[in-house]
Formats: C-alpha cells, structure tokens, sequence
C-alpha cells in the first residue's frame, strides 16, 4: 500500500495505490490520515483508482476513518472507485455512506 498526499488548496488528496488489507495497508490509511487531522486539515478526499484489492477490515478502516474525520468536523469523500471496491461498498450499503466521484474536478468542488 502506497499513499501519496497532495493538497488542492486545503483539500487533501490521497492517492492510494496497491491493497488496503489488514497490517500495512489499513495501518498507512490510519496514519495519514491522523497527520492530516493533526495538522488541522478537515477536507479529505481519498483517490481509490489504483488500489486494487480492499479486505474486509480494509473496508473497516475505511469506516472508521469516515467516522473519525466526520467526529472531527471535517469531511472524507472517495473518488475513482474501481468496479470491484464499487461492488463490495454496494453490497455493504457503504454507498449510502460516503460521498463517492468520478472525477476530481467534481469532488473539490463538491466542498465549495
């Protein structure tokens, strides 16, 4: 699991890359995240088109990551979903959960 972090103004972009599994994977979506709220960022938006596999506590980490940010007044939404990660948030009724974009000019916007 790779993230890389970049920053719109002060939206935070986090380009996900590889597995969000259980160990390595959920443990540098937590800890990113935590550097960001740490720094006072509370816009969040975390870029799912090259993460391509999430486990079921990845999908966990996810939620309390959500959980987390939205407790802390800021906002965490997901962008370029793959169709397989698309699948399990349906199947889990996630969907209903995150604010979820197809592109990245849409979802900086969306914090306007």
């Amino acid at each position: 699991m790779k993230i890389d972090s970049r920053s719109v103004g002060d939206i935070y972009i986090l380009d996900c890359s590889g597995k969000i599994t259980l160990g390595e994977g959920t443990m540098a979506v937590r800890n990113t995240i935590q550097d960001i709220l740490k720094t006072g960022g509370r816009k969040i938006v975390l870029n799912l088109a090259n993460v391509n596999y999430i486990d079921s506590p990845g999908v966990g980490e996810l939620v309390r990551t959500y959980t987390t940010v939205v407790g802390q007044g800021g906002q965490l939404k997901l962008l370029s979903l793959t169709k397989k990660i698309r699948e399990i948030l349906a199947i889990t009724r996630l969907l209903t959960v995150f604010q979820v974009y197809d592109s990245e000019t849409a979802t900086i916007a969306s914090f306007a």
